[in-house]
């Protein structure tokens, strides 16, 4: 799955859009919630963040992948 840049740009996409579902439901659909509080708060946020991160690294190992694809590609 990491080795096919197609399947892994569609799992960055899949990614974002889960993660700004996660945000506007965070901020629209149970603010009222989660403003109760504060551990659920942060709780809540505190997983958006962890996933924002995960998807940022999984960026970054795309990028370099395709960096080396090329490389590849060019010795050859």
């Amino acid at each position: 799955m990491l080795r096919d840049r197609v399947t892994r740009r569609k799992m960055l996409g899949y990614g974002l859009l889960v993660i700004l579902a996660w945000i506007a439901l965070g901020m629209w659909g149970i603010d009222e919630w989660l403003s109760g509080s504060a551990m659920r708060f942060l709780i809540w946020w505190g997983v958006c963040m962890l996933l924002t991160l995960i998807l940022i690294m999984f960026a970054l190992h795309d990028a370099l992948s395709v960096i080396r694809e090329e490389r590849e590609k060019k010795s050859l």
